[in-house]
């Protein structure tokens, strides 16, 4: 078969293969579209934690995101891990230059474990400049906690945070609710015009590394097949919890899901 759209992923790497550029490039491919990368940053982690990150140098990064661009046009390009001011800055000269518009932006801060994944300075440039420029931000609680500045404890809180980050300029947001205590996951979206909760069965397993980078790479994907935004992101909260629900349990600690859970193989590879 052939891919169905073209996607540029913006990110990092993550050496255990459950989050990161890794979990994008699967997604994008079990969705049966072409992925292309920009690595940002290469760290060093398996399902316990993080032991180091190697920064990328800027320039090099705009290298990637420009070159590949210049041969195969992407429909959507997909941001993760952007780890300081320069490297968010060289992306946004980039964006500009490729003039894409489908642009989602999951703006990693933390890792699973707890490592922090971007600088204070990075925080506040992706306030007042990154996501502008954006079509979609997904950020997860806690990360939409450290953008807005509140505490989020309800859905009402989230509707809050998103009616926030829509004032500093954000068009469109998509607040993760897996951290929320609940017997069910509501994901919130909102802009300007609409809040619309997107409620979804809640699965009991430790096994969900690489969700949000999982999430964000499926709604790009679909928003780069001519999916509407929000028909993108209920097609990729479905596809993230068909894959938590397998439940692949590799590692010893937070495992990855199951990015395969998609695909049918062919009887010859059976």
């Amino acid at each position: 078969m052939n891919p169905k759209s073209n996607v540029l992923i913006i990110a990092g790497s993550d050496s255990s293969g459950g989050a990161g550029i890794q979990a994008d490039i699967k997604t994008v491919t079990s969705l049966g579209s072409y992925a292309m990368t920009a690595i940002t940053a290469v760290t060093s982690q398996n399902t316990t934690g993080v032991k180091s990150i190697l920064a990328i140098n800027p320039k090099q990064i705009s290298s990637q995101i420009e070159f590949s661009a210049k041969d195969i046009r992407p429909n959507a390009v997909k941001i993760g891990m952007l780890h300081s001011k320069k490297v968010i800055i060289e992306v946004l000269k980039s964006l500009k230059k490729i003039n894409v518009k489908k642009v989602v932006l999951d703006p990693v801060m933390v890792a699973k474990g707890g490592t922090r994944l971007i600088n204070s300075t990075a925080i506040i440039y992706i306030k007042r400049e990154l996501i502008k420029k954006t079509l979609l931000i997904t950020p997860n609680i806690p990360e939409a906690e450290i953008l807005t500045g509140i505490k989020i404890n309800s859905i009402n809180d989230m509707i809050k945070s998103g009616k926030i980050l829509v004032s500093l300029g954000a068009k469109n947001v998509l607040i993760k609710g897996g951290h929320l205590k609940s017997f069910e996951i509501y994901d919130i979206f909102v802009n300007k015009k609409t809040i619309k909760v997107l409620k979804s069965k809640k699965y009991k397993s430790k096994n969900t590394h690489g969700t949000g980078c999982t999430l964000s790479s499926a709604i790009t994907t679909y928003l780069s097949c001519g999916k509407d935004l929000i028909k993108s992101c209920e097609l990729g909260i479905k596809y993230v919890n068909e894959a938590i629900k397998s439940n692949l349990n590799l590692g010893k600690g937070n495992g990855p899901i199951n990015h395969l859970n998609s695909i049918t193989l062919k009887k010859k590879f059976k």
